[in-house]
């Protein structure tokens, strides 16, 4: 691995994204932001018309609708330019343009809820029922919905006028984490002191030399340990304003608040924590098979990420990755291929690690009418691949999601994002077990990253969304949220977890101070739930014929268009019920079994 990260200027184009596609010059991007500024002006005029009828209330939500799709396209092209280079100061006055504009444009339509639940149920339920009104079906029904946690339009509109000061947490995360934060020097495996990076970090926690995991693992504690109480200032603001929000709008909770939106019920979160919390002997048996792998006295935190293959090294350059990526994507149709393949060459991607540009990964389908584009920091271990699946399966939902539905309809709820992604990096392991039948090192190798994804995704996320709700609650109950109390907690929930397995470190208490999915409130446990569905997803897509895959095909059509309950049903999994988490740790179970008995 080169300690030199190589200049964005120096990359080919073919492996960077193409925020072009969106607008092709500055100039059309400020034609848009005039266009959209223009646009919200006249959607603040529309307070107080929707009484006037039928044709009023059409014509303001078409205006909602168009202004909302511009303004989706603003933000994509000024997002990923952004990401690209988080200290381009140009990009980042874009962005607060953009974030200001996003301001403007939901203070203008926070009249819209509540006057519409001012109208007749009677007229709410006809308009949701004529087809001039197709495109705002599901959005009139959610309003109903809505009800009892819609306030009057001055407080909408105040509340929604605050959108910039309640992210605001997020973004001073951002901008200390990805642009003034420096995480420190460490030796890699050839002794050589190297600038420790995000990217770098997880390469590092996959070492086979263990004082080179231990070093780097240490090494970014520490580095947010120095930032501690700042850390804890931003995260204690970030709930405070959840707790502001939820009680606003007549919540019992900031979970609560979280969840109804889109209409999951309470229960699906306690089920997850339930069922999680009766398998962690399982997990407990799983992390501890690590001393006997690895010759230990004692496995601790950063012993947990290294692959216990010992003689399988897969090194993937991108192009191999992605020819293996369509190969394990083929179930799905030639038609689903043929859009994979194309991504990779038409300015989908951004491949490489750069300076200042965004760490990890993500996929972003809001670019309506254009294209997704899918951010990367590219390893070549096994990894690297898996993490191509998972972001090109969010890629593919928003695609076909926006090329069925109505831009009205084409945005689905965080509860089913994580499905398609996970679904992916599943065919892509069942792909790989098939491809190196009777490799013992290979099965070892491809069941433990399965393994590893149930600890991770199901496990680690779980524990994440118990530290959220924990932290909420203490809030809510008045209790101080400092970085002495939420580090104590969160060591806590690790001696839960994994106490029985191994050392709990005392520097992972640190950890939270770096998760930036904490920032989107009550987002994590869905990767518990996606990756459990994706479980089953997976199998009636290599199992169950046509009619299964023709299924999951459909709920990828969906978009928004459905309660995520409903779609996921449409797929041919209930998350209502426990029954698909303990399904799937059931699985984590046999395939633990299967794992001790290959490892002999």
């Amino acid at each position: 691995m080169s300690d030199t990260l190589k200049l964005r200027k120096d990359l080919p184009e073919s492996v960077k994204w193409q925020p072009s596609h969106i607008y092709a010059s500055q100039e059309k991007w400020e034609e848009d932001f005039t266009f959209v500024k223009e646009q919200t002006q006249k959607l603040a005029a529309c307070a107080g018309t929707l009484k006037n009828g039928r044709d009023a209330v059409l014509s303001a939500l078409k205006l909602y609708a168009e202004t909302g799709e511009h303004l989706s396209r603003l933000y994509v092209y000024t997002s990923t330019n952004l990401n690209s280079d988080n200290s381009d100061s140009f990009y980042q006055g874009l962005y607060a343009r953009v974030s200001s504009l996003y301001a403007q444009f939901g203070a203008a339509v926070a009249f819209m809820q509540p006057e519409l639940l001012k109208l007749p149920k009677k007229d709410l339920k006809a308009y949701a029922a004529d087809p001039d009104f197709s495109d705002f079906d599901t959005m009139l029904k959610d309003v109903e919905r809505m009800r009892p946690h819609t306030l009057s339009t001055e407080m909408e509109t105040l509340i929604a006028s605050a959108h910039e000061v309640l992210d605001a947490p997020g973004n001073i995360y951002d901008m200390l984490t990805d642009v003034d934060m420096s995480l420190g020097k460490v030796k890699d495996e050839s002794g050589k002191l190297v600038e420790l990076t995000h990217a770098r970090f997880g390469s590092m926690l996959e070492s086979k030399e263990r004082t080179v995991r231990k070093a780097a693992y240490e090494r970014m504690m520490k580095a947010y340990a120095a930032y501690g109480s700042t850390f804890a200032a931003s995260y204690a603001a970030n709930v405070k304003g959840d707790v502001f929000q939820a009680r606003a709008h007549g919540y019992s909770s900031a979970r609560e608040a979280a969840l109804y939106p889109d209409d999951i019920p309470v229960s699906v979160y306690d089920n997850l924590l339930k069922a999680v919390h009766d398998a962690i002997p399982t997990l407990n048996a799983y992390c501890a098979m690590r001393k006997q792998a690895f010759d230990l006295p004692t496995v601790h935190m950063y012993d947990l990420y290294v692959p216990m293959a010992k003689d399988f090294d897969a090194k993937l350059s991108f192009d191999e990755a992605y020819d293996l990526l369509l190969e394990a994507v083929a179930p799905l149709g030639k038609d689903y291929q043929d859009v994979v393949r194309e991504a990779k060459t038409a300015g989908w991607i951004d491949v490489y690690e750069t300076p200042n540009k965004t760490t990890g990964a993500y996929s972003n389908g809001g670019a309506y009418g254009v294209h997704p584009y899918v951010l990367l920091n590219y390893r070549t271990e096994l990894d690297g691949l898996l993490t191509l699946a998972h972001e090109m399966g969010h890629a593919m939902h928003s695609y076909f999601s926006n090329k069925t539905q109505p831009f009205a309809k084409s945005d689905y709820t965080i509860f089913v994002a994580e499905v398609a992604s996970t679904c992916n990096e599943v065919l892509t392991i069942q792909y790989l077990r098939k491809k190196y039948a009777g490799n013992k090192a290979a099965q070892i190798a491809l069941i433990g990253r399965l393994l590893e994804g149930f600890r991770t995704t199901v496990f680690r996320q779980t524990m994440f969304a118990e530290f959220e709700m924990k932290a909420h609650a203490m809030e809510e109950a008045g209790q101080p949220l400092t970085r002495e109390s939420l580090s104590e907690m969160y060591y806590g929930l690790n001696k839960l977890y994994y106490g029985g397995g191994c050392r709990v470190d005392k520097v992972v208490e640190n950890e939270w101070m770096r998760i930036p999915h904490f920032y989107r409130s009550f987002y994590v446990y869905k990767y518990a739930t996606g990756f459990c569905a994706a479980v089953a997803l997976a199998d009636r897509v290599l199992n169950g014929g046509e009619e299964a895959v023709a299924a999951y095909r459909k709920f990828l059509t969906l978009g928004g268009s459905m309660s995520p309950i409903e779609e996921l049903k449409v797929a041919g999994v209930d998350m209502s019920t426990p029954q698909p988490v303990e399904s799937a740790l059931d699985f984590f179970a046999s395939l633990l079994a299967d794992f001790s008995e290959m490892m002999g």
